[in-house]
């Protein structure tokens, strides 16, 4: 009891201390998605390039759609990647470098991925077959018994 009173009171104090830094450090403390409204045009960038990541804590849902705290910051942080000045297809790059290739929702149409883009078109074209073959056995006449 006493550990987990002292562990909570721990936590208490760090996040006052958090905001207090911050606050004298003259950074907002408003939310991160208040922070957008300033700039409609980094905040248009910002929305495409989190449109295009998945959220780590969501299931198939982009950080851009993502209510979790997570996904909130990770916005944040593309917001100010953009800001310095990266292009989107860098700050991608780097979102990639640390999740790896799950974190696009759109996988990029090159080695071992081409097969989600191609196994598609290759069902539907075999399907096709499939009935085309059964179509022209079935209107086939009968073949009459030779004499």
């Amino acid at each position: 009891m006493k550990r987990n009173t002292l562990l909570i009171s721990a936590a208490l104090l760090a996040a006052i201390s958090g905001r207090a830094s911050a606050q004298a450090a003259g950074a907002s403390a408003a939310p991160v998605a208040q922070q957008a409204a300033a700039d409609p045009v980094l905040e248009a960038r910002t929305n495409a390039v989190a449109a295009q990541l998945r959220c780590p804590v969501c299931q198939g849902v982009s950080i851009q759609d993502s209510p979790a705290e997570l996904a909130q910051q990770m916005r944040g942080l593309v917001r100010e990647q953009l800001r310095t000045g990266k292009s989107p297809d860098e700050v991608k790059a780097y979102f990639v470098s640390k999740y790896g290739e799950w974190i696009l929702l759109q996988p990029r149409a090159s080695g071992f991925n081409l097969l989600v883009y191609a196994l598609p078109v290759l069902a539907v074209l075999g399907g096709l077959a499939v009935i085309v073959v059964a179509m022209r056995r079935w209107t086939k006449p009968p073949e009459t018994p030779s004499t």
